[in-house]
């Protein structure tokens, strides 16, 4: 049977190192398969988060040979089979233990966003169309690897002003659902930090369900917050109306 050698951190927030493992490998055979025969047989006490194996939670969530990757969905035979397959946590997030991190900043960045809410006397109609814009946005499992790969958190650790891809996703699909009447425009600007997107659109390229992060969700908020706060005919008609008062 074919082998490989993994390199996988192990420590903490203190610091830590890689350690190398050989695991056989089996046709089919996914890295976190790979990471679980670690456990079993040779380092028992290797930190992992995971759930379903089917790609569909978002928890196994690291760095496989420096890209963002579910480790359920990254099969071993399609790695460079004569070099050690890397295995790293997350960058952006702080570590707990091993591969595990502390994703709890996100949830608290959720809590910030105002929930669907429909127009005062909606007939509730609501079209193909429609439907279909959304529903892209739902796909998404929380894995957090846009979160992690996006510059502005990895480099520049902007996380008290910007609320990362994950989160414009979900505010594109209350902001673009036909029955949704509230503007989430201000809390794009002022708290969620749209503006610091300069749309590099490495977030769509490491999405597993492979949401158009960057063209259907971000670029369509950006075109929003602009027309909203920064177009110049818009801003004389609410002058003139006496409505500049509600966008402050």
């Amino acid at each position: 049977m074919a082998e490989a050698i993994l390199e996988v951190f192990r420590g903490d927030r203190q610091g830590g190192k890689t350690e190398q493992y050989r695991v056989p490998v089996a046709p089919g055979m996914v890295v976190l398969d790979a990471i679980h025969y670690i456990q079993g047989h040779l380092a028992p006490d290797l930190a992992v988060r995971w759930n379903c194996k089917a790609a569909k939670c978002g928890s196994c969530s690291a760095e496989v040979n420096g890209r963002p990757r579910l480790m359920c969905k990254t099969r071993m035979d399609a790695l460079p089979p004569d070099k050690p397959i890397t295995v790293f946590p997350m960058k952006s997030f702080p570590i707990l233990k091993d591969l595990v991190t502390d994703v709890s900043w996100n949830y608290k960045v959720n809590k910030k966003i105002p929930p669907f809410t429909p127009r005062p006397g909606t007939d509730w109609k609501v079209y193909q169309e429609d439907v279909d814009r959304v529903q892209e946005f739902r796909k998404c499992i929380e894995c957090f690897l846009c979160q992690n790969v996006c510059h502005v958190l990895r480099d520049h650790d902007k996380f008290e002003q910007f609320a990362g891809p994950r989160f414009f996703v979900r505010v594109a699909g209350l902001e673009m659902h036909p029955v949704d009447g509230k503007s989430r425009a201000q809390l794009l600007r002022d708290e969620l930090g749209l503006g610091f997107c300069n749309i590099t659109k490495c977030c769509t390229e490491v999405c597993p369900e492979e949401i158009h992060i960057t063209d259907n969700a971000i670029i369509p908020l950006k075109e929003r917050v602009v027309d909203q706060f920064y177009d110049p005919i818009l801003m004389l008609v609410r002058k003139i109306r006496g409505a500049d008062k509600d966008l402050k």
